[in-house]
């Protein structure tokens, strides 16, 4: 049996912090109010879920699909919403697959705080792409994290790539 080797990521805290204040309210129901999708991110809007650019994201690309409604109990969706969830999910998927070429994909959702969610009472699902190569020690020992290209060049990037029928 081999040792476990941890990764500390202090970076993330900044962010973890700025979602507890009180009354900040939420980021996504915020975007999603906005009628700026370019400034928020926001990249498809559909029926019960949208789809935003991470603003803190792990590597180029990291995108979330998520509810139309504040909800954070993967329980509580309807069928609706849950059909609509992982159909976009994989149609992006597959548009990162396709035009930014990665070696594999991250997909997953963080259910509560203890599990990794940053915003546990908005339920979204995660969608990382990754190169071989893109882990590095600068996270650790700078506490910087490196992304290869700006949230704009890849809003307008990935923005006429999203299925007309997921557009307002």
């Amino acid at each position: 049996m081999g040792t476990l080797d941890h990764l500390w990521a202090p970076w993330r805290q900044a962010y973890l912090s700025t979602t507890r204040r009180p009354n900040a309210g939420c980021v996504l129901c915020q975007a999603l109010r906005s009628r700026h999708d370019r400034r928020s991110y926001l990249l498809s809007r559909g029926p019960t879920t949208f789809v935003i650019l991470n603003r803190y994201p792990y590597n180029s690309g990291h995108l979330m699909v998520a509810l139309n409604r504040h909800c954070g109990e993967l329980s509580r969706l309807g069928r609706e919403e849950r059909a609509e969830l992982w159909e976009t999910t994989a149609t992006m998927v597959k548009i990162l697959e396709r035009h930014l070429h990665p070696h594999g994909v991250n997909v997953g959702l963080n259910i509560g705080r203890a599990a990794g969610a940053g915003l546990p009472d908005h339920l979204h699902v995660h969608i990382v792409p990754r190169w071989f190569g893109d882990t590095n020690a600068i996270t650790t020992v700078s506490g910087m994290r490196v992304v290869s290209a700006s949230m704009d060049a890849l809003y307008r990037r990935l923005k006429p790539l999203m299925p007309s029928d997921h557009r307002r």
